[in-house]
């Protein structure tokens, strides 16, 4: 299986296949509305207005999975979004990322790219420590480890680069315009 063959529901209730992002450069990303990297949807809805005409789409899947970070409704995630962050991008209905109920593309996603670290400077430094109190063998699983983290996905439907949430959003907009 491949990107295109996978499907999300939105946070409307209505079922959204990866076919419709065939051609697009896509950012998948699972976010958090109370989470120290919230305000990084800022920098995602700014990405998205630069790039969205050149073919950026991005794909916002909340997750509660990450010490209770994202709690309300679709509904109140989205409103959350729209007011604090004028988010345009298509948001998913809230859905687990890890685990036996994760969504199966997030299972493709963490396939093709595993964890490669949170890389250098005091956030990735905080994120580590964080990690390995809960789990000491966190650098040898592909999981998801926190929010805001964004799988990036060429024209062709290529998985190719993932970014932790620690990572500048200059690098990932780097990224972005060198598939666009």
């Amino acid at each position: 299986m491949g990107f295109y063959d996978f499907a999300l529901i939105d946070g409307t209730g209505k079922e959204i296949s990866m076919e419709n992002y065939r051609g697009k450069v896509v950012l998948v990303v699972n976010t958090a509305t109370e989470c120290g990297f919230t305000p990084q949807y800022e920098d995602l809805q700014k990405l998205f207005e630069k790039y969205h005409e050149k073919g950026l789409e991005i794909i916002d899947v909340p997750s509660n999975q990450f010490r209770g970070q994202a709690p309300g409704t679709d509904e109140e995630i989205a409103q959350f979004c729209s007011l604090n962050f004028h988010t345009q991008f298509s948001q998913m209905k809230k859905s687990d990322v890890n685990g036996e109920k994760e969504l199966p593309l997030f299972t493709f996603l963490k396939k093709e790219k595993g964890f490669e670290g949170f890389g250098k400077g005091a956030k990735a430094l905080a994120m580590s420590a964080m990690l390995k109190a809960m789990d000491k063998d966190y650098k040898n699983n592909s999981d998801i480890k926190w929010n805001f983290t964004k799988f990036l996905i060429d024209r062709e439907g290529n998985v190719v680069e993932r970014f932790e949430p620690t990572e500048k959003m200059e690098k990932v907009e780097e990224a972005v315009l060198a598939l666009l």
